[in-house]
């Protein structure tokens, strides 16, 4: 076996698949290009292991072999080209046993002595097994999201990005409850809209008691200690119980009275009268019905404060309103907003 660079990481490669001698090789080939088997053992015969692991390389496509002044010399395959297929094959192969590991993890609770709550410790344990509960759902993920620092366990876009996007595509259905707080922050707001864009219904509210991930109607994630999320994080996941029973009505009621939120702050046009607000009106429009202040509307659009301020007493003077209050019932006389919402009164920002 000819000596490898880095020891250190001697025989990573063949977590791809790749054998022993294959890694050793294939590394000796990135260093040494244009080498024909001698060059890779020194002197002496050439160990029929090598003449194999070489044969191999080129028939797997990570190194390519020509013929020159009757010797074949070797070339290694460029890294990310050739090694990438492989990792990105292992690295779905991983999300494929994780998402066993979690149904064979709910299938033995099953059989075992029926335990309603667990309780989950760290960082790593949480995060695991919330996308796995998401990845394993078949009908519907609720979630309450509340507005708050940069959350340790997972971070609403990336949440999005590590499970719910796959989920949307399996067309699971996604319903959740966030904060108005939430829209004040420009990345949360824009990656709601986007979700909302793609089919997710979003409700937002003044405030939510909890954080906390339902699926299915049958388990959901929420934290033990909201404030010790800071130190050491510990969730309970609750089980099919009247415990469950109630944080899944706890999670209806919230949604059914919140206002819900679309692609660009609130529902588009309905079909009342009056002429249809350009798009940068009625994102104004619908994120004002929402609650947002001038300032945090100003923020999300990219927009000056004073400009915010100029369109929306240009809409007013528009339509005749004195104030904020006469706006609003405009808005959902002329179809502005969405029926449901235009039925249940003029929003507070208004």
């Amino acid at each position: 076996m000819p000596e490898v660079p880095g020891l250190a990481d001697a025989s990573l490669l063949t977590l791809l698949g790749l054998g022993p001698e294959e890694d050793a090789v294939y590394r000796l080939l990135v260093d040494r290009p244009d080498s024909d088997p001698a060059a890779l053992t020194g002197p002496g015969a050439v160990p029929d292991d090598i003449v194999r692991a070489l044969g191999l390389l080129v028939e797997r496509g990570l190194a390519s072999a020509e013929h020159r002044d009757g010797t074949v010399r070797y070339r290694a395959a460029p890294p990310v080209l050739a090694l990438g297929p492989l990792l990105e094959s292992r690295r779905a192969a991983l999300h494929r046993v994780e998402s066993l590991v979690g149904d064979l993890a709910e299938r033995h609770r099953s059989a075992q002595s029926y335990v309603p709550v667990e309780v989950l410790s760290g960082t790593v344990a949480i995060r695991r097994r919330l996308l796995a509960m998401q990845r394993q759902a078949r009908h519907e993920v609720c979630s309450f999201v509340p507005a708050m620092p940069v959350p340790q366990v997972l971070t609403f876009q990336d949440n999005l990005e590590e499970a719910e996007r796959e989920a949307m595509d399996r067309g699971v259905t996604l319903r959740a409850v966030v904060e108005r707080g939430c829209l004040e922050q420009p990345d949360t707001a824009r990656t709601l809209a986007d979700v909302v864009a793609h089919g997710q219904q979003i409700s937002v509210v003044e405030d939510l008691p909890i954080k906390m991930v339902l699926v299915d109607r049958r388990a959901a994630l929420l934290p033990l200690d909201p404030e010790r999320d800071e130190v050491e994080p510990v969730a309970l996941v609750v089980h099919r119980s009247g415990l469950l029973t109630g944080l899944q009505s706890l999670f209806e009621q919230h949604f059914a009275k919140g206002r819900r939120l679309g692609a660009h702050g609130a529902e588009g046009p309905g079909d009342g009268g009056g002429r249809e607000l350009d798009a940068i009106d009625q994102q104004i429009v619908g994120l004002l019905h929402t609650g947002l202040t001038d300032a945090a509307i100003a923020r999300q659009l990219g927009m000056g404060h004073r400009t915010v301020q100029r369109r929306l007493h240009a809409l007013m003077d528009e339509v005749g309103a004195v104030t904020r209050f006469q706006l609003g019932w405009h808005a959902a006389r002329a179809g502005w907003l969405d029926e449901e919402d235009a039925n249940s009164g003029p929003p507070q920002a208004f």
